[in-house]
């Protein structure tokens, strides 16, 4: 259990931060990056959340707490170091790509094949659900990047892949089952 007595450390002062395994690196750091990102994303998802209802609400819930899943993964280096570690890191499961799989495959039924691209926009929670989409795709840019340079959980790449792809679907959905969709008209103001 976390526990925060004291907000301000003084520790990071100087440009750098801890890791989870509490080796200390630049705050430029790819892993630093990749995670902040990902931290960048939950707060866009709760923003998300202001517009959303139902079941909509609950997945976005979801994805926050999966977001935190991503952020505790990426910040701890060294997996090979997991099974000697002094309690197991917290990594992304399998089964958190599938569930959002299934549920990309429940909303897509809803939907009619797109005849061309989509402009983000139409409603509220549309508009931010693709700027959650795109967050989304910069997270899993910087966590593809560090993945050449360091070793990273494979299941956070296909995670943050996949989430995108469910942002994408949510808003369509979220524009009256994409009726509402923006399409993109190419050359409309030459």
């Amino acid at each position: 259990m976390v526990v925060l007595n004291k907000i301000y450390t003084r520790t990071g002062d100087k440009g750098d931060t801890a890791l989870g395994n509490g080796s200390r690196v630049p705050k430029h750091n790819a892993r630093v990056e990749a995670y902040g990102t990902a931290d960048e994303l939950n707060c866009f998802v709760g923003v998300a959340r202001l517009a959303a209802t139902g079941e909509t609400d609950i997945a976005l819930s979801r994805i926050q707490n999966d977001l935190f899943d991503v952020g505790a993964d990426l910040c701890r280096p060294d997996m090979s170091a997991d099974a000697k570690a002094e309690y197991q890191p917290l990594r992304i499961a399998p089964e958190q790509v599938d569930r959002l799989e299934r549920e990309i495959d429940v909303m897509n039924k809803e939907l009619q094949a797109l005849r061309s691209f989509i402009l983000p926009g139409g409603s509220e929670l549309a508009a931010h659900l693709h700027v959650c989409r795109t967050v989304a795709r910069r997270a899993e840019r910087l966590t593809v990047l560090l993945a050449e340079q360091e070793d990273v959980n494979e299941a956070v790449v296909r995670y943050l892949n996949r989430l995108s792809d469910w942002f994408f679907v949510a808003a369509r959905m979220a524009n009256n089952s994409g009726k509402d969709d923006v399409l993109w008209v190419p050359g409309a103001n030459r």
